[in-house]
Order: structure tokens, then C-alpha cells, then sequence
């Protein structure tokens, strides 16, 4: 696990202390966490034993990072969140929403931690930020980020106010800003403190 820091700018108000697990590269090069693109499951049509495969190993990811994290934050509990999907929920089927419920199960079979993974739902569509190109058959609708796209798309529920938040998303990208309006926008939950960790980093020399 690595650790980094998230700087302030026109999407979030502060520094925040953030950890990733490996750096996110590219399809199909070594070491790559492919598998949180399984997770994903655009068209809803990944098969079984795929999607299987892609839960156990971000089950084995968590469970070796996230103590980690609560021990070195020295926060009793620390209440899960995770970065909501760009769609809104109803447009999401559950095997596409497998990156969330499998933090879930791993955080409630864990001491120190809270199920948050509900406390933050995009009830408006914005625009699916890792596409590159369009895609065919692929309506990719809706905003792209602003500041304040969170406070607007999403309900955040008030059991954030005065906790200590880890905030978790699959891939963390510079520049895009969805992750640190998602933190900003816990910070006006009222959330005494938040730190964000992700799963993958992508690092400047592959964008």
C-alpha cells in the first residue's frame, strides 16, 4: 500500500491524506489491477465466473489494506463510504455495482469499521469520465465534473456529520476532480475527517 496527498484546489478545500493500493497502468499490462475494470461490467453482460474472480481479488485487496489504514489514522471507527457510479442508481443493475457491495461484505466482517457504503447516491445521471472515445451503444449523458457536481447529483446522508470518513473509489485519476468533490462534499456533510483510498492510482506517465 502506498500513501499520498490529495492538494486543495477548486474542487476541495483542503489537503487530505489519501493511500492506493497499486499504481493503475493499463489493460492488460503486468501488475495492472484489471480486474476493477471486470468490476465495472459496462454492458452487463460479464460472465459468472469473471465477476467472481474480480470480487476475490479486491476482497483480498481490501482485507490487506484497509487495517492497515485504521491503524495508522489511529480513527475507532472509521465509517466506509464509497465514490458513487456516474449513473444514477436506478440505471445500474446489482452485478454493476459489484465494486460497492463487495466493500460492503469486507468491511462488515472487519472490526473498526462502519457500513457507509450507502451514505452517498447519485439520484442524477453525470457524464462516465474514463471513456476516452464514445463508445457504440453507449449513451454516456449528463455533466462532466464541476465543482459542487456532488452536492448536486447526490443525496449524502447526515450520519456523516462529526465522523471520521474513508472515503473509497476503484481508480484514482489527477485532474479528473469527481473524488475530490466527493470528499469536499462530505466536508459540507458536516464529516469531522476524511481520507480517501482507492484501489488503483493512475500515475502522471500513463494518462
Amino acid at each position: 500500500m502506498n500513501q499520498f496527498q490529495i492538494p486543495a484546489n477548486g474542487y476541495l478545500f483542503r489537503p487530505v491524506k489519501a493511500f492506493y493500493h497499486v499504481p493503475y497502468t493499463r489493460m492488460g499490462k503486468e501488475g495492472n489491477p484489471d480486474y476493477l475494470n471486470d468490476l465495472k461490467n459496462t454492458y452487463d453482460d460479464s460472465p459468472e465466473y469473471t465477476l467472481k474472480s474480480a470480487q476475490q481479488k479486491l476482497h483480498n485487496t481490501l482485507r490487506e489494506d484497509l487495517p492497515q489504514i485504521l491503524r495508522l489514522l489511529g480513527f475507532d471507527p472509521l465509517v466506509v463510504c464509497v465514490v458513487p457510479r456516474a449513473k444514477a442508481e436506478n440505471e445500474y443493475s446489482p452485478n454493476q455495482q459489484l465494486f460497492r457491495s463487495t466493500v460492503q461484505m469486507v468491511i462488515r466482517q472487519m472490526p473498526g469499521f462502519v457500513d457507509g457504503t450507502g451514505y452517498i447516491r447519485r439520484h442524477t445521471t453525470t457524464r462516465t469520465t474514463h471513456f476516452r472515445k464514445p463508445i457504440p451503444n453507449y449513451v454516456n449523458a449528463g455533466p462532466q465534473p464541476y465543482p459542487g457536481i456532488t452536492r448536486d447529483t447526490c443525496e449524502i446522508s447526515p450520519h456523516v456529520k462529526g465522523k471520521h470518513v474513508l472515503l473509497i473509489d476503484d481508480i484514482y485519476t489527477p485532474g479528473v476532480n469527481i473524488d475530490e468533490d466527493a470528499i469536499n462534499a462530505l466536508f459540507n456533510a458536516g464529516a469531522g475527517t476524511v481520507t480517501f483510498y482507492a484501489v488503483g492510482r493512475v500515475v502522471r506517465e500513463y494518462i
